[in-house]
């Protein structure tokens, strides 16, 4: 059952950059969370990590993903993945 709300995550090909990206947003004091990999794109990707932001927070991100080269895989708007009887975050 979807929620309504869309959440962004941040897509990796391994732990490494989502840790080095996480890392890197925090130092710029840009909001983000680790999260498990979406359900929706488990499979398609070995790395199980995402992060998430807020959708105010995305033009911050790509800026400082574009000023520093970060590494990352996609960026993508998914709806209802977080189900609050389960799913607890940082």
């Amino acid at each position: 059952m979807a929620d309504g709300h869309v959440r962004w995550y941040i897509l990796f090909r391994n732990y490494e950059q989502g840790l080095a990206l996480h890392d890197l947003l925090d130092r710029h004091d840009i909001k983000n969370r680790i999260a498990p990999a979406p359900r929706a794109i488990q499979g398609k990707l070995s790395c199980g990590m995402s992060l998430l932001i807020e959708p105010e927070q995305l033009d911050a991100v790509r800026a400082c993903i574009e000023e520093n080269g970060a590494e990352y895989y996609d960026i993508v708007p998914l709806e209802g993945q977080i189900k609050s009887h389960r799913d607890k975050y940082c």
